[in-house]
């Protein structure tokens, strides 16, 4: 009997240390909604409303959450990794903010941006939000602020490069006027070279040097 108990033993240690590793777990993804293409490396998938991201083998590497920004591409809407950063968005007394994750689900820029774009060649454009104190009312006992954002162009840490519309835009910030994030009007045509539209619907070229 302990003969036969010792070769038990012997038999499930032989398959935790050999088969297990040989054979490996199997992972099963069940009842999705939406299963995107991969790109660069990851693939969203959509479940109850909710996105997350698997890998090329499969493996779920950002679980199911509802911050995720969707990106319009050829196949459809959906999240997408670019240059290793995921669009999120969070609200804040009814306002979008927008900011960005990395493929471990790890918030690498916080949402703070009124509107934000994929990265392309490590960078992207942003709407930065910049609160100005201009006076303070006496009566209320309250700083009198005003609002403004500013279209610049951030690297993959959030760090500012540069200002695209230096008068910036000035902006009430409540959710009845903001119900849609402002429009980005700044594009990026080549890696140093940014098409700027101006108050008067007219194009501007901007050379940005490294």
């Amino acid at each position: 009997m302990k003969t036969y108990r010792k070769f038990k033993k012997a038999i499930i240690l032989f398959i935790v240390i050999v088969l297990i590793p040989i054979f490996g777990f199997t992972q099963s993804i069940e009842h999705l909604d939406y299963i995107s293409p991969i790109h660069d490396g990851f693939a969203a998938i959509k479940k109850d409303g909710q996105w997350a991201f698997i890998n090329a083998n499969g493996d779920m590497v950002v679980s199911f959450r509802n911050d995720l920004v969707t990106t319009k591409l050829d196949q459809g809407s959906y999240p997408v990794f670019v240059e290793n950063r995921c669009l999120i968005q969070e609200k804040k007394d009814g306002i979008s903010y927008f900011g960005y994750i990395d493929p471990s689900g790890k918030t690498i820029i916080e949402p703070q941006f009124l509107n934000a774009t994929n990265f392309n060649n490590g960078n992207a454009i942003v709407l930065e939000l910049v609160k100005e104190i201009t006076g303070r009312n006496a009566a209320l006992k309250k700083d009198i602020v005003y609002y403004k954002y500013f279209e610049t162009i951030i690297d993959k840490n959030g760090e500012i490069k540069r200002y695209l519309n230096p008068p910036g835009v000035n902006i009430v910030l409540d959710r009845e006027f903001l119900r849609e994030p402002p429009k980005i009007n700044s594009k990026r045509l080549s890696d140093n070279l940014y098409a700027i539209l101006n108050k008067n619907k007219k194009w501007s070229l901007i050379t940005i040097k490294n």
